[in-house]
């Protein structure tokens, strides 16, 4: 993976960097790095996602889904459990003949419309949740399940376990004989795409997971003490540096439409490690080039708040565009989509800073495992960083357990004081 952080620097964009700020803030990379590196190695819990690369099983992941041969996958979970599975799948196995679907909500109409639609009696369910216990998840699993005893399907015989060593699901897993594998002790669900959580369906769908975790372990080579040798500290750094000075919003803009998924990913990454005692960016997704034709006049010219972080392979496939007579189209005949989309690209980054506002160019080499893998892994690794510069506790998400102790509350599902604030809930109402 490669970085372009020159459009941040000062002499570019408002806000930025100036060198002597971004050689202040490597002195503060290089303390990071050692509390990154020292619980790497103690394996600490956060810092243990950094490992996955290397304590992946893939055979093992492979060996739980063998002998499936489904026209559909469907995971079932809710944001870590579900965003990076969707998001390796949508990048890497756009060709096949298997379709990857996700239930990580829990809208009615949704859910209904997905079951109807889905050839249940050749999907196989892959269900995420570390604790079992999670209400969305189980929830839309028991639907499920009831759609398939409706259909006369064998639920049992299609479903794969993927959660702790202890909870309901494994106890259902161990008396139903259903394929179970272990997550990752001490990884939060969000951290987890590179790990037996993200990497089910893309082992049903042929996905090249050796490759994938290739790709991570070269992120994990790349670490250092510098953010000028390191790709993944660069963007860390920045980030934070820039948020620091008045970027509170990081708008992630892939220009490839495999990677939409990505933005998703990376803002739950994002939002759920940094937004912590009143800060951390607020992230937003885009989609290049389609946004560049709505979003782009906003960071553009709007509040001088936004990072923008552009997003693209360096190789494509070609898909040559035909040759026209009719004289105002012509200038486009004998061109490649892909050299107009890197065209829509560029003139991006070359809009914001004529306008001074701030932006970051992310490359990988190709639409492939490998690059996909090291993307994943360098975009947890600067969240990390970005934690140990902010000086928040990255691997916690307090206010998501108050939510999710809300919401249990209101089902009868235990006594919680967060319910009862739901219940005092001030009105104003206007009909």
């Amino acid at each position: 993976m490669r970085v372009d952080i020159g459009n941040a620097l000062a002499s570019e964009a408002d806000p930025g960097i100036t060198r002597d700020a971004l050689d202040a803030l490597d002195e503060r990379v290089a303390d990071a790095r050692d509390r990154i590196a020292n619980g790497m190695a103690d394996d600490e819990f956060g810092y243990a996602a950094l490992n996955l690369p290397e304590r992946t099983d893939a055979d093992k992941i492979e060996a739980a889904v063998e002998g499936f041969d489904p026209e559909a996958v469907l995971t079932v979970g809710i944001g870590g459990s579900a965003l990076g599975a969707v998001t390796i799948t949508e990048a890497l196995a756009s060709d096949s003949p298997i379709d990857h679907y996700a239930l990580d909500n829990v809208d009615p109409a949704h859910v209904d419309r997905l079951l109807d639609d889905l050839p249940l009696a050749e999907t196989v369910v892959h269900v995420v949740s570390r604790s079992g216990t999670t209400a969305e998840t189980l929830a839309n699993f028991l639907v499920v399940r009831d759609a398939m005893d409706a259909a006369g399907v064998d639920w049992a015989d299609q479903t794969v376990v993927t959660t702790g060593e202890s909870g309901p699901l494994r106890d259902l897993a161990e008396s139903e004989g259903l394929p179970a594998l272990d997550v990752p002790d001490g990884v939060p669900g969000r951290f987890s795409a590179l790990s037996t959580v993200g990497l089910v369906p893309a082992a049903m769908m042929d996905v090249d997971l050796d490759g994938l975790l290739a790709g991570g372990r070269a992120g994990a080579d790349a670490l250092s003490d510098s953010l000028y040798d390191c790709p993944a500290y660069a963007y860390g750094a920045v980030a934070y540096a820039l948020d620091e000075r008045g970027a509170s919003v990081n708008a992630m803009m892939p220009y490839v439409e495999g990677l939409e998924s990505f933005a998703e990913w990376f803002a739950q990454l994002w939002a759920e490690s940094l937004g912590k005692g009143g800060g951390g960016q607020t992230p937003v997704r885009a989609l290049g080039a389609t946004d560049q034709h709505s979003q782009l006049q906003l960071y553009r010219a709007g509040p001088r708040d936004k990072l923008v972080t552009v997003v693209r392979p360096r190789e494509r496939p070609d898909c040559p565009i035909p040759e026209t007579d009719v004289a105002d189209f012509e200038y486009l005949g004998g061109q490649d989509l892909g050299t107009l989309l890197d065209a829509e690209f560029e003139a991006t980054e070359a809009s914001l800073a004529a306008a001074d506002r701030p932006s970051v160019r992310v490359e990988l080499d190709r639409m492939d495992a490998e690059s996909v893998g090291r993307l994943l892994f360098d975009v947890e690794a600067a969240c990390i960083l970005a934690g140990e510069l902010y000086g928040v506790e990255t691997f916690t998400q307090p206010a998501v357990e108050w939510g999710k102790n809300a919401a249990r509350g209101l089902l009868d599902g235990g006594d919680f004081a967060e319910a009862e604030a739901v219940r005092e809930k001030t009105k104003l109402v206007v009909e």
